[in-house]
């Protein structure tokens, strides 16, 4: 499904991220890994199919000058990326009563200045040369449901308006969704309270857990010519728990 696209994949060392990259190489895209983890990368490039079409990259993305030096080492060694799919994130599993400033900002400068330095730089190349190509953000239900974690919840509510922003802004070259997943069974759940894990199983009417895989597949969708009508967009993956 991705034969011929090179994607740009943040958070790609672990998690979510790590299991998109290895979906699209073997669907047949070339794939910039990017993480702030220097060892999980090169483990990820070990481990890795078809690693000739894995290339990695060490950078903060709450970084702007770090996240500008990727761009140009992108406009100088990979001029043809065309997708951009922004995973990276941090879940801290703490009550708005309990967060310390640096905390707040450590969560807004990931999740969301993140995502938005790396849209930014990815479509000016884009447009300037009037290229088609693709954005995937990735959110989650606690964006739109709510979340115990009060700061996490925010963060993820303001990739989905930015994706909005951004399907306006790029059109007609750009085509801008993001992901909403419910619980994901990643190290990340581990921190996520009982009582919240509970809440989210009770409403869901497919009782099979969301693996990462699964979240894999639906970015490869929306990377895909298949997906050719949808910008914009919302896709929950929430096994029917929260009904819109």
């Amino acid at each position: 499904m991705l034969t011929n696209k090179k994607l740009i994949i943040t958070g790609a060392a672990s998690g979510i991220g790590k299991e998109i990259v290895k979906l699209g190489l073997r669907e047949g895209a070339s794939v910039i890994a990017c993480d702030i983890n220097s060892r999980l990368l090169e483990e990820l490039k070990q481990q890795a199919d078809a690693c000739q079409n894995l290339h990695t990259y060490q950078v903060d993305v709450s970084d702007y000058d770090q996240v500008r030096d990727f761009f140009s080492y992108i406009e100088q060694e990979h001029p043809d990326a065309d997708s951009l799919v922004n995973n990276a994130g941090i879940y801290l599993a703490k009550s708005i009563l309990d967060y310390q400033e640096d905390e707040i900002a450590r969560v807004m400068d990931i999740n969301i200045k993140g995502a938005v330095y790396f849209s930014q730089l990815f479509g000016k190349r884009m447009l300037r040369n009037q290229r088609q190509g693709t954005i995937v953000n990735m959110s989650s239900v606690s964006g739109m449901e709510g979340s115990s974690d009060a700061i996490y919840g925010m963060s993820k509510a303001a990739l989905l308006g930015l994706t909005k922003s951004c399907a306006m802004n790029f059109s007609p070259y750009i085509r801008v969704n993001a992901i909403a997943p419910t619980m994901v069974d990643t190290s990340m759940m581990e921190a996520i309270p009982e009582w919240r894990k509970k809440e989210y199983l009770s409403h869901q009417l497919i009782p099979s857990p969301v693996l990462p895989e699964d979240v894999a597949e639906t970015v490869v969708f929306l990377l895909s010519d298949k997906s050719k009508h949808y910008t914009g967009a919302t896709f929950d993956i929430n096994n029917g728990g929260y009904l819109r």
